[in-house]
């Protein structure tokens, strides 16, 4: 029941939040070299459960439109399988993805409770787009423009809630970061492009055809590194920032095989797992390219 549970929550995409919050707190850290850790540890929480509650109740619509019982479940893409094989019932699946939005909701209030009405926006956006989003928002062809937004608004929002502020750095490491997130949603739809297509979804694969779309993945890196360059070359961002540029060579391999491999399941499992360790090392460098600064 157990394993059951950590499947379903997709433990492994919960670490894109755990980054997100972390680089709010690796840009407030280098601006004030100050961070209330008990605001750290509860904005965690929330964006945590938030990001549970989104998983969890996109798993139970999935399941309930018969995409994820049409996919090829690999370890990156097709749902979590937890319901098609019936190891949890459908009702629990989607009271737990309440229940975990109730928490981060609980937890969101709280800070527009201290922090006034910025957090309160970035709060109702989250808690709408969340409930709405595997049953609206995906079938608007929006779910990359939302996941980017949400990874930006979770670097914002941490910033926010330790500073009361908004600034350059933490709307464009916002941007940076959003954007790493939606380059994964991207590269996971590929081999689900038959099951959501046929169950009404849209994507950006299913809107330009997985061949086009093959080339739409450099727009990605290259929003990353160009905002990181550009704040780097205006001093908006510390030069070790630049540590991202590491990545390079991750990412020009995914992409090349993923022009190879875009419409052979098997080949595709790989590409998407090297341009997850993209993403998440990209991130990663990012944090460390604020605190070494500091350091």
């Amino acid at each position: 029941m157990i394993s059951a549970w950590i499947r379903v929550i997709r433990i492994r995409f919960l670490l894109a939040s755990v980054i997100s919050v972390s680089v709010g707190l690796a840009i407030t850290w280098w601006y004030t070299n100050n961070i209330t850790i008990v605001d750290a540890i509860l904005t965690m929480c929330g964006v945590l459960a938030l990001h549970a509650s989104v998983d969890l109740l996109n798993d139970y619509w999935d399941f309930k439109r018969g995409i994820d019982t049409k996919t090829h479940r690999t370890k990156m893409s097709g749902g979590s399988g937890v319901l098609p094989e019936g190891l949890l019932k459908p009702a629990q699946v989607y009271a737990a993805g309440i229940v975990s939005l109730i928490i981060g909701a609980a937890i969101g209030m709280y800070f527009v409770a201290t922090d006034g009405i910025v957090i309160g926006i970035i709060l109702a956006f989250a808690v709408l787009s969340i409930y709405f989003y595997s049953t609206k928002i995906v079938n608007w062809g929006l779910a990359e423009v939302f996941v980017g937004i949400k990874g930006s608004m979770i670097v914002i929002g941490t910033y926010f809630v330790q500073t009361t502020d908004i600034t350059e750095q933490a709307v464009l490491g916002g941007i940076v970061i959003g954007t790493l997130s939606s380059l994964i949603l991207f590269i996971t739809s590929f081999p689900d492009h038959d099951a959501d297509k046929a169950k009404g979804r849209k994507t950006l694969v299913i809107s330009l055809g997985k061949e086009r779309a093959c080339s739409i993945l450099w727009i990605f890196p290259v929003i990353t590194y160009g905002i990181t360059i550009i704040a780097v070359c205006f001093e908006v961002f510390p030069i070790f920032c630049l540590l991202i540029l590491l990545t390079i060579p991750l990412i020009i391999r995914s992409g090349l095989k993923l022009k190879q491999n875009y419409d052979k399941l098997i080949n595709l499992i790989p590409v998407m797992s090297s341009t997850l360790y993209f993403s998440r090392i990209t991130g990663v460098l990012l944090i460390v390219g604020f605190l070494v600064n500091t350091i």
